[in-house]
């Protein structure tokens, strides 16, 4: 009986340990670090590749596929909130390349995990 007991609280013990779970802490800094780091590369290759003599549409599709290949393995790249980055990829290619009608529904094809 007593082994029995042993038994069972050794295999409790060992099936409840597996299943530790931590609380992941985002710190909204890396967020935001990250928000700019992904806006600036996205402006930057549309910006370069619309400035090459691509179309407003190839140079979209490019810097989307660029950005998302660089970006989609971080950590972090699920949590940003797509509006925020959507908002700051405008901003920064009206600054960099003065461009003021770039549609926002073009940015849809961001891959990012909570879009």
């Amino acid at each position: 009986m007593a082994n029995l007991l042993i038994i069972i609280f050794i295999s409790a013990t060992l099936f409840l340990s597996v299943f530790n779970v931590e609380a992941k802490e985002l710190d909204l800094n890396d967020l935001e670090a990250l928000i700019i780091k992904v806006s600036k590369k996205f402006s930057r290759t549309y910006c370069n590749t619309f400035k090459f003599g691509i179309s407003n549409d190839g140079a979209m599709e490019f810097a989307l596929g660029e950005t998302n290949k660089e970006f989609s393995k971080n950590k972090l790249y699920r949590y940003l909130n797509s509006e925020d980055l959507k908002n700051n990829i405008i901003a920064n290619i009206e600054n960099e390349c003065q461009v003021y009608e770039l549609p926002e529904l073009d940015l849809s094809s961001l891959d990012i995990g909570n879009s």
